[in-house]
């Protein structure tokens, strides 16, 4: 397929997922005056990008943080199958695999019936699979039904020619700098080096290499890594488990940031 870095006069843009494609947490440096932070994350990076190289770009984000699959097909498809844009992104499916029983057979049938829908648009449908958790302890043990999943997603993308973006083998995100403090959401870093992964698949001019090399760094000490280990426990973990064991979502009675495509200034947008 074509790029999108070839000068190309307008291009719309819908993003559909999770806290993923949100932007957990990459925050926005300023402020939205709704005493809820804003976060920019991977997704806007690209399109952000995008909108320094091309014409015009148009850009709509649906994704709502702790959104399960069927969540995303019911409210978000519909919607940038209405739009019918240039280019969509789908990740989903993530917040089911690793619930208790979740089942990456199931999941992926619900996923297929989104990107069939998807396609019938002629979008231009980029996915993306599931990372591999083996570096991370406390999800080390969800890696057999990752990789299921990332078997169906791989298959579903082979029969409705997506690209896809493989999260499994970027080993540069296995670095503990790519992940913010709750060890569950990228930090601003990681997300810009997806951005970089997703224009080269786009053909669309990085700025920068994905692959760069993390910087030297010294290992934390023991005693302060176990305070860490502490740390991260009582503010993330359980809270997380709470959640999940009540069935509430960190994103209930939250809506998409940017629910309709809007024309995106780039002088705005810093790398």
């Amino acid at each position: 397929m074509s790029g999108f870095g070839n000068g190309r006069d307008i291009i719309s843009y819908v993003a559909l997922g999770d806290s993923f494609t949100e932007g957990m947490n990459d925050p926005y440096a300023e402020s939205t005056g709704t005493g809820q932070e804003r976060y920019r994350g991977w997704a806007d990076r690209l399109a952000e990008h995008l909108a320094r190289t091309c014409g015009e770009v148009r850009y709509a984000n649906l994704a709502v943080r702790g959104k399960l699959i069927r969540e995303i097909v019911q409210r978000q498809v519909p919607r940038a199958v209405e739009l019918a844009p240039d280019l969509v992104t789908l990740c989903a499916g993530g917040n089911d695999i690793i619930r208790p029983g979740g089942d990456p057979d199931a999941t992926a049938r619900i996923f297929e019936a989104a990107v069939r829908r998807l396609a019938a648009t002629g979008s231009r449908i980029v996915v993306f699979t599931g990372m591999d958790t083996g570096f991370q302890p406390v999800m080390r043990h969800l890696r057999g039904k990752i990789a299921t999943y990332n078997m169906h997603l791989r298959a579903v993308a082979d029969e409705h020619g997506c690209d896809v973006v493989d999260l499994w083998s970027m080993r540069v995100l296995q670095d503990r700098r790519a992940w913010s403090g709750d060890r569950l959401h990228l930090s601003a870093e990681g997300h810009r080096r997806i951005a970089l992964r997703v224009c080269e698949l786009l053909d669309a001019c990085p700025p920068a290499d994905w692959r760069d090399p993390w910087p030297a760094e010294e290992p934390l000490p023991w005693r302060a890594a176990r305070q860490d280990d502490l740390h991260w426990a009582r503010e993330f973990l359980v809270p997380w488990i709470g959640r999940r064991l009540t069935g509430r979502s960190s994103g209930d009675g939250r809506t998409a940031k940017r629910p309709e495509l809007e024309r995106l200034e780039p002088a705005r947008y810093r790398n």
